[in-house]
């Protein structure tokens, strides 16, 4: 009998660490799977993440690749000779110097221009000259300057457009 005490003290000693061992692998079993858990849904919402944002990347590159493609796509280029004109002054006389090209639509169009290069460098010299030194002295007046330039040699034009006007030497004095 008193053998079969120690035998069941062994065992249920054995059951304790047996107990106890199998509580601590049901618990790491159990924070393995939260572990999991959070992962899946941390990774989740970074990927999801990433995909709005190359999503909302996706327009600009197009819009970057859009205008590239513009200036890879350049017309005929059909330049002008210089331009020196008095500019609108007050109290002292300035100048300007500049040399303009003109982005043609088609190469047909160089024809036309040939034709009527008279006409459209007056036009150019009326604008430039109606002009003040605070009107083109900054980037957006030049860009104004650009357009108003483009806008009414087109007038003049019937077989085609301008695309752009290009400054290539401005400098005013």
């Amino acid at each position: 009998m008193a053998e079969e005490k120690e035998k069941q003290e062994e065992t249920g000693e054995e059951k304790k660490e047996g107990g106890s061992s199998k509580l601590l692998l049901i618990v790491i079993i159990v924070l393995l799977l939260v572990l999991l858990i959070v992962g899946g849904v941390v990774a989740y919402f970074l990927l999801s993440g990433d995909e709005q944002q190359t999503d909302q990347a996706e327009p600009q590159k197009v819009e970057k690749k859009k205008k590239a493609s513009d200036m890879a796509e350049i017309g005929p280029i059909y330049p002008l000779d210089q331009f020196i004109v008095n500019l609108v002054s007050n109290n002292s006389s300035r100048y300007l110097k500049c040399k303009i090209d003109l982005e043609l639509d088609s190469p047909e169009l160089q024809q036309e221009v040939d034709k009527k290069l008279p006409a459209i460098r007056d036009l150019i010299i009326r604008i430039l000259s109606s002009k003040t030194v605070e009107e083109i002295q900054t980037a957006k007046g030049k860009e104004k300057l650009k357009e108003e330039i483009k806008r009414k040699i087109n007038e003049m034009l019937t077989t085609g457009e301008i695309r752009h006007v290009y400054f290539t030497e401005f400098v005013i004095q």
